[in-house]
């Protein structure tokens, strides 16, 4: 058996193996503080790739429920606002048909003209309220909705324009329209038929449209979640694994301290051979 003091060979190897489990000590601390067992690049390079890709379509698919919500919104007041236009026509049919009458006096046909008038300008207050985000889709203007259905933008659901005003594309009522004579009354019966029927039309197609915005949100949804499940199946750390490792490498590290206090001690065993 050698002595030396120059070189405590068990020293130097206790050392290196308490150097090692304190490496891993740390490793395993971070995982327990971040939840995560690949945090950077360092960790594993290809799946810290993976991951971040992963994450960007997240975040693009967040920016995807956005625009899907507020389409849905636009869309929705358009349709509520639709429906009350068409309910407001109804009511002006009856108004109308009853001033068509031949044998109305002039005074009920009056009456019913003020009611009629009062119907007819609810439909531009409507109009001119059925908006969200700044985005009309009933008024006069060409505002349309276009929201993106994937994480690169480069897929949308489109719901087109309806005009809805008096006299517009759709509503062949006026806003000087009057049952004030029988002859005019017949003529209003006939405009709110034709403005009922495009009505009804444009109804379907905002009700087509925001079933496939909220269909797509649905599935925007289940998306985000496979993709979220899906990273932390790749850099989450199992913390009840890491908590036992904790505990594992925290008592290797304390033997290893006595390990490395022991070697230490030993060229002290030299002086022995020299007596006193």
């Amino acid at each position: 058996m050698a002595f030396s003091v120059n070189t405590n060979a068990s020293a130097l190897s206790a050392l290196l193996n308490l150097n090692i489990t304190t490496r891993q000590l740390e490793t395993t601390q971070t995982h327990i503080n971040t939840g995560l067992k690949i945090s950077s690049a360092k960790d594993n390079a290809a799946i810290f790739s993976i991951a971040q890709k992963l994450r960007a379509d997240l975040r693009g698919y967040n920016a995807v429920k956005q625009s899907l919500d507020r389409s849905i919104s636009t869309t929705d007041i358009a349709l509520a606002a639709a429906g009350a236009i068409s309910d407001l026509l109804i009511e002006m049919k009856e108004k109308a048909v009853a001033a068509a009458d031949a044998g109305l006096d002039a005074t009920s046909r009056v009456a019913l003209n003020e009611d009629f008038a009062a119907l007819r300008d609810q439909i531009t207050i409507i109009v001119s309220n059925a908006q969200f985000n700044g985005t009309n889709l009933i008024d006069n203007g060409t505002d349309a909705v276009v929201a993106i259905t994937n994480p690169n933008a480069s897929q949308t659901i489109t719901i087109a324009h309806q005009n809805l005003t008096l006299g517009g594309g759709n509503i062949a009522i006026t806003a000087a329209q009057t049952i004030t004579s029988q002859s005019l009354a017949s003529a209003a019966v006939g405009s709110i038929s034709i403005s009922l029927t495009a009505v009804s039309a444009v109804l379907t197609k905002l009700g087509a449209g925001g079933k496939s915005l909220e269909s797509q949100r649905v599935f925007a949804d289940k998306i985000s979640n496979t993709i979220e499940i899906g990273i932390g199946n790749l850099v989450d750390a199992d913390l009840a694994k890491e908590s036992a490792n904790l505990q594992s490498l925290q008592v290797k590290q304390q033997l290893g301290i006595q390990a490395l206090s022991i070697a230490n001690q030993a060229p002290q065993s030299i002086l022995s051979l020299f007596g006193n």
